[in-house]
């Protein structure tokens, strides 16, 4: 008699809401110890990361915004659970960019994030969200450069997309991987990128089949193409 066949596990979008914040790190020396699958999101202060964060596990209020900019500057750690096991980590990195702060401040932080990036040995991906208006400033390119030292995945996630015509999305992605393209010597041929609007709920599917990815877990087969869903998102043969 034949060995029952395990059922598939659900697509991480069907139970990524369980993530539970773990801790919070004034600076990265501070954190737990290095755990599966850690996965940096970073981004300039205004760029709706927290929004974007929110979206992505289905959770209301798992990463708080500040009306002002800069005013968070932590490094926040949830953590997901599958049983009694850690499936991975996502680390969100304090808004850089930030005008509010004094030059000493922001010189730390630097400091902090480049440190983290380079010496984080359980990392094995960052998303980067950029606002799809101002993409790729020139902070965004220090962080591109920091973390490509990896060789390792990079997601640009371009968020606000609501606040552009469906024509101006297409331009704007295509726009996007063009540069990527342009860099892959420098950025590594793993870079991708995708349209994102917490407002509107689009993109939530292709930033977690990435994480899925990373993180080693299946994958959606029958999840619906994002392109029905928006199709500036289209392009044939691949991501970037």
């Amino acid at each position: 008699m034949s060995e029952p066949t395990a059922s598939p596990s659900p697509p991480l979008k069907d139970w990524i809401q369980r993530i539970s914040f773990l801790t919070s790190a004034a600076q990265s020396a501070d954190l737990p110890m290095i755990g599966p699958g850690e996965i940096a999101i970073a981004g300039r202060s205004n760029a709706g990361k927290s929004s974007a964060l929110n979206l992505i596990c289905n959770r209301r209020r798992l990463a708080f915004s500040s009306k002002t900019p800069g005013r968070t500057q932590l490094i926040n750690v949830f953590s997901l659970q599958d049983q009694e096991r850690e499936v991975g980590r996502l680390i969100d990195l304090p808004g850089y960019g930030y005008a509010a702060v004094s030059h000493a401040v922001k010189a730390r932080w630097q400091q902090e994030l480049a440190g983290f990036l380079g010496s984080r040995s359980s990392l094995v991906g960052m998303i980067l969200v950029m606002d799809v208006r101002h993409p790729f400033g020139p902070l965004d390119l220090q962080m591109l450069q920091w973390f490509s030292r990896r060789r390792q995945p990079i997601h640009v996630l371009l968020t606000k997309a609501d606040k552009l015509t469906r024509n101006e999305q297409a331009k704007a992605l295509a726009t996007a991987r063009r540069s990527i393209s342009e860099h892959q010597d420098s950025w590594g041929p793993q870079c991708s990128v995708s349209l994102f609007s917490a407002t509107r709920r689009i993109g939530r599917d292709e930033v977690l089949e990435k994480i899925a990815q990373w993180w080693g877990l299946p994958t959606d087969p029958l999840a619906p193409p994002e392109t029905k869903k928006n199709p500036a998102n289209h392009s044939p043969g691949g991501n970037a």
